[in-house]
């Protein structure tokens, strides 16, 4: 029996692998996104290796983008050529190298947003949804006051709040911003699974509520919270490039996009692509997601 069971597993795996492969192929939209978040996140995750200079390294200022510099950059006492393929900043910074270094910020706020808040929102939402009465009033009036305000707005307000710079506090304040859209999910699945039958059988051996909750219904319940999830990461990249944009998010020498479209928009007309570069990836990004 186990080795049928292995085999039909297997065969559900290939069946799924194969489903995957055949829609990217027929979508080149869906394929061409699948490209760029693989790129992205093989960006983030080896940063140190795909830059070509340190984020913090300075060179000539404004360099034209296809410009060299040239200079005793590691002080070693000869001079060096440094080529900037998307020139760089006010700061004299390689702007190619603070935007791979920038998505590896962009990869931890979106990751770390969108399980802060699938946690909490989660879990908020299976208590309305199951217990209902005065615990659902209460949570989902909360839910429903905090919908009702713009995500940038609430996530300014919290970070005013916390007090201080950085990516702990961008991470807190967006996915508190965002976990109404949990919970609203999660309580609606909740109350239309909450009378099947697997879940008075539950109840009718003895299981104890939070078992119910976590181990029956979540289970079945959890495919519109993925889609959710895998929705809310371009908007928590797009809202951690707008805190940085305006000067609540990171702190003033991270590398980030938004920060970087911040510090050009000073030199729009003399060196433009300061803030068009990083903005292009924002929205390349964002897309492909």
């Amino acid at each position: 029996r186990n080795r049928y069971e292995s085999e039909e597993a297997v065969e559900e795996h290939r069946g799924l692998g194969a489903r995957i492969v055949s829609t990217l192929k027929q979508d080149k939209l869906a394929l061409f996104g699948a490209i760029v978040v693989v790129l992205f996140v093989l960006t983030a995750i080896f940063a140190p290796f795909a830059a070509p200079y340190d984020p913090d390294a300075q060179f000539g200022f404004m360099q034209d983008p296809l410009s060299t510099s040239e200079g005793d950059f590691d002080r070693d006492g000869t001079t060096e050529q440094a080529f900037h393929l998307l020139g760089t900043d006010s700061f004299g910074h390689d702007i190619l190298s603070r935007i791979i270094f920038g998505a590896r910020v962009s990869l931890f706020v979106a990751f770390g947003t969108v399980g802060f808040a699938f946690s909490v929102g989660t879990r908020l939402g299976i208590l309305a949804g199951y217990y209902g009465g005065i615990m659902d009033s209460i949570i989902m009036r909360y839910v429903d006051f905090q919908w009702a305000l713009p995500e940038i707005i609430l996530g300014v307000g919290i970070i005013a709040v916390m007090g201080g710079l950085g990516v702990t506090n961008v991470v807190l304040a967006i996915g508190i911003a965002f976990l109404d859209d949990f919970a609203r999910i999660i309580r609606g699945e909740v109350l239309s699974i909450r009378e099947e039958e697997y879940v008075t059988a539950a109840r009718a051996v003895g299981m104890g509520d939070i078992r119910i909750m976590f181990k029956e219904m979540l289970p079945n319940a959890v495919a519109p919270l993925i889609v959710q999830a895998t929705l809310m990461i371009p908007f928590a990249i797009l809202a951690e490039a707008g805190l940085s944009f305006l000067g609540l998010g990171v702190k003033p020498t991270t590398p980030t996009w938004g920060l970087l479209i911040s510090d050009g928009r000073q030199f729009i007309e003399r060196a433009w692509w300061i803030s068009v570069m990083p903005g292009f990836a924002i929205r390349v990004t964002v897309l492909a997601f």
